[in-house]
């Protein structure tokens, strides 16, 4: 059984009045990987300050949902649903990844960023969240 994922070329950011443009690219259109292989979405970023990264997922007939978030410390993030993600600093990237993929890990991802996190301490940031999901309602 293949796994398909679809991941959404979405640039979501957050800015204050800031004259640089930080940017997130997700290099798939989708993926394609065997049940019970290794799953990694690569998210790639561009930014001149430390940003704020996270992933959000929406599975087949569910609203958006925030799977992990980097701030700061450990570089290996764990969210929900055994998906991880790591941060690394140097390549400028936050790939998620699963292993093994399950069939009823098929979705929609997607990699955002922002310079700034009101509150990050408590879960999703809930502005960040809506936009993710209106995004969606296109």
């Amino acid at each position: 059984m293949t796994l398909v994922f679809t991941l959404m070329l979405e640039m979501l950011l957050f800015l204050s009045d800031r004259s640089w443009s930080p940017v997130v690219t997700q290099p798939d259109d989708h993926i394609t990987v065997s049940e019970g292989a290794r799953l990694e979405l690569k998210c790639n970023y561009s930014s001149s300050v430390s940003p704020y990264l996270f992933w959000y997922v929406q599975f087949p007939d569910q609203g958006v949902q925030f799977l992990l978030k980097y701030v700061s410390g450990d570089n290996l993030v764990s969210g929900i649903k055994g998906f991880e993600a790591e941060f690394r600093k140097s390549e400028k990237s936050f790939h998620l990844r699963k292993i093994p993929a399950h069939w009823k890990d098929s979705a929609k991802s997607f990699c955002a960023l922002s310079d700034t996190v009101p509150g990050a301490e408590g879960g999703a940031e809930p502005n960040l969240l809506d936009t993710v999901a209106q995004s969606l309602l296109y």
